[in-house]
């Protein structure tokens, strides 16, 4: 389990994230998916995963949720054809909120938090 300030990684002519700096941005890898879905995730991870551990655990795996829950939105967009959609749509979007903000409260309290259903694409 890695934890925020626990191994500060180095870049060259970056110094490693502060404890608070940490838990500021792997909160916000979680939470980016509510606004700005992928991206968010993606541009933390590659601009401050490589100068902490925590950061670029947290954001990859709230890459990988977030590309999941798009995933099973494109899916359940095409089963409003045959009806099943207008359930499963509602209930994907409602569940992936709750676990984006579930994820970005305990990184900001400075624990490690993996998704309970997410497919790990991005290592």
């Amino acid at each position: 389990m890695t934890e925020p300030g626990a191994q500060p990684m180095s870049t060259p002519g970056q110094p490693p994230l502060s404890q608070s700096d940490e838990r500021l941005w792997a909160m916000l890898a979680h939470l980016a998916g509510i606004v700005i879905t992928v991206i968010g995730a993606l541009v933390i991870m590659l601009v401050f995963g490589p100068r902490s551990s925590f950061v670029k655990n947290q954001s990859t795996e709230a890459l990988n949720f977030q590309i999941t829950t798009a995933i099973a939105v494109l899916v359940s967009s095409f089963l409003i054809l045959i009806i099943i959609g207008l359930v499963l749509l509602p209930i994907v979007v409602i569940g992936a909120l709750v676990f984006m903000i579930i994820g970005g409260i305990k990184a900001y309290n400075g624990e490690e938090y993996r998704y309970p259903i997410n497919i790990r694409i991005v290592k």
